[in-house]
């Protein structure tokens, strides 16, 4: 069989499945869900029978009449569930997005007025440097997870990394090379 015989298969195989399958599953999905979450829901489940057409259990090869629905529906079903609460479990990571923004957009002039000159300096830096910066400092990565995250190499993070941190300690006026907060004698005795 050629490729595109196996193609037209395919095709055929799907079509006669979904000819069963897709007003019953629109029906399933609109008394768990919105108009709109439904059809959307509706889209994913019929790319993944797609997608897995040769699983479906009691699909046949297609070359006769369209499937029995009793055979093919509860899987489908199984899958629109699925799929469902992917979308469910993706609009809540929205959700909690959209509150975590709001919430750091409420805090931002506080901390901006309390951090002016380090968000200065970080603006001033280029976008991979600043990038760099904030994975090393806020989320308290590794040079290697930080090339991981962005692509790069360890060591091209670790020179970007001690570069950037010390462009920023000069415009922050620590150009002394102390520890910040620490006196250049503490720990010394007197004599």
């Amino acid at each position: 069989m050629t490729e595109q015989e196996t193609r037209r298969m395919r095709r055929t195989r799907f079509e006669g499945l979904a000819q069963v399958v897709v007003e019953p599953l629109h029906r399933y999905l609109l008394r768990r869900a919105s108009t709109e979450t439904a059809e959307d829901v509706l889209s994913e489940t019929l790319l993944v029978l797609w997608r897995r057409i040769d699983d479906v259990p009691g699909l046949g090869d297609g070359s006769a009449s369209p499937p029995d629905p009793d055979d093919v529906l509860p899987w489908c079903y199984g899958v629109a569930r699925g799929c469902l609460a992917n979308a469910r479990r993706a609009d809540g990571r929205r959700l909690r997005l959209v509150e975590r923004l709001i919430r750091t957009q409420q805090r931002a002039p506080e901390e901006a007025a309390e951090h002016g000159e380090l968000h200065a300096a970080l603006a001033s830096l280029g976008a991979a440097d600043r990038e760099v910066v904030r994975l090393w400092a806020w989320e308290g990565l590794a040079p290697r997870q930080i090339a991981e995250a962005t692509g790069s190499t360890p060591n091209a993070v670790s020179i970007r990394l001690h570069r950037a941190k010390a462009r920023l300690a000069a415009q922050l006026g620590r150009k002394n090379g102390g520890r910040p907060g620490h006196k250049s004698d503490e720990g010394r005795s007197g004599q």
